[in-house]
């Protein structure tokens, strides 16, 4: 078969990256073959730009660091280590899952505290032995496992779910099978089609959703995987998918602060910033609702505690209020921690691959520069970490504060951010006014 058959092929995107090599090749195949001959680092993924001819072979892939848009560029993800599922005993399993089914963190396979490792990347440099993912180099009938940070624990194995690619985790967000028939056997419409309904999910928009062919995807977080319809009478339907037997990753792995928009948020505050009360997710009253825990295995909706099953700005619950239907939670920062970082880190970044410009003060401007005059990451706009404001999304609606793209919703001299450097507030952007006589 073609050698791209093992890798997922997404347009018009880049992710960030500071291990890769470059070279110069003719087209995707060729890249691919310098992939899979890459001694320099583990290749994960490669990134082919069409008017350059340009090829970098990278270390990293979208799960791993930020990804972001850049018209010339096609990124090829390795399959194998987009998995986060087992096929069989899992010893060709490349995920990145380092806890084991108890919830204790993997030791790193090239560290020898606390415990001394028979299993070594110098001893098995083909069996993935890197940072401190679960891996299964002996070949265990129990699947993958991991040397555990827990001094009195050797050795745990690792709670990987099977691949079964005609069943759906969750509510099938990554489902990647090939289903193509809705609940009630109408054919699927293909996605890069317009015709016989018009939408908007199409590949460019939903780069990272696998809208390939007309397979059944959940782009938008349904009930389950569907598709619009080949019949004219039926915009879309669900697909039958079953659930897979293997049961959903353990939500209370999650983030105990708030990381983000909190929707890997699990710890227990159930309260609101009013300080109402939350209802359990589990009841009906005194308000009516569909976030329905049986329906959404994974998304954490245990008890009453806040949650952010729904992509808000940040975790939320219905209230025991009947006058009050649902309200934000304040929920602890994650700052100066791990997590905090992290998702300080999770803000897109652009490097624009043409010369971006504004006019007169900016306060036009809307690409999607992301870095300060001096080199400096921006925060994002609607994030008081690392430095608290008021220009927020909320309070300026026609600035277009979106991500932490650089704005001027101040009329200042020209387009700013504030920074992710805790000791620089704020700093203009890197970018050029336009010459008055070029075409914008």
């Amino acid at each position: 078969g073609n050698i791209l058959d093992d890798y997922l092929r997404t347009d018009g995107v880049w992710i960030l990256t500071r291990n890769k090599q470059f070279y110069k090749t003719n087209n995707e195949k060729e890249c691919a073959e310098k992939c899979e001959a890459e001694r320099n680092l583990t290749c994960r993924a490669f990134l082919f730009t069409r008017k350059k001819l340009q090829c970098l072979t990278l270390a990293e892939n979208a799960k791993m660091t930020v990804m972001f848009a850049s018209t010339d560029a096609v990124l090829y993800e390795k399959r194998i280590y987009l998995l986060q599922c087992k096929r069989g005993i899992g010893k060709d399993y490349r995920g990145t899952e380092a806890r084991t089914q108890r919830g204790i963190p993997c030791q790193k396979w090239a560290e020898k505290i606390p415990h001394k490792p028979n299993y070594t990347p110098e001893r098995h440099p083909n069996a993935g032995l890197e940072e401190n993912y679960c891996r299964n180099p002996d070949g265990d009938e129990n699947g993958p496992w991991c040397y555990t940070t827990d001094p009195a624990i050797r050795y745990d194995y690792c709670d990987i779910p099977e691949c079964e690619e005609q069943c759906m985790q969750c509510n099938g967000e990554d489902y990647h099978g090939e289903v193509s028939r809705t609940e009630s056997g109408l054919e699927c419409q293909r996605w890069d089609a317009q015709e016989p309904h018009m939408h908007g999910f199409t590949l460019k928009h939903y780069p990272e959703k696998d809208l390939k062919k007309n397979y059944c995807r959940n782009p938008d977080g349904e009930l389950r995987p569907w598709c619009f319809t080949t019949s004219l009478n039926k915009r879309w339907e669900y697909c039958n998918i079953p659930r897979c037997p293997t049961r959903p990753p353990v939500s209370g792995l999650g983030s105990q602060c708030l990381s983000g928009k909190g929707e890997d948020y699990r710890g227990r505050i159930a309260v609101t910033e009013s300080g109402n009360a939350c209802q359990h997710w589990n009841t009906q009253s005194p308000h009516k609702h569909g976030w329905i825990p049986d329906r959404y295995p994974c998304k954490g909706l245990e008890e009453n505690y806040c949650r952010n099953p729904d992509g808000e700005k940040k975790p939320w619950c219905y209230t025991i209020n009947s006058s009050v239907r649902w309200e934000y939670c304040k929920i602890p920062p994650c700052d100066g921690t791990e997590q905090g970082i992290a998702g300080m880190n999770n803000v897109p970044i652009d490097v624009p691959l043409t010369d971006e410009c504004y006019r007169g003060k900016g306060q036009s401007y809307r690409g999607t520069t992301s870095i300060t005059a001096s080199g400096k990451k921006c925060q994002a706009w609607n994030s008081m970490f690392p430095h608290r404001h008021e220009k927020t999304p909320d309070r300026f609606p026609d600035a277009d504060l979106r991500d932490n793209y650089c704005r001027n919703p101040d009329g200042d001299h020209s387009p700013w951010c504030f920074t992710t450097d805790p000791s620089t507030t704020w700093e203009y952007c890197n970018l050029k006014r336009c010459d008055d006589h070029t075409q914008e």
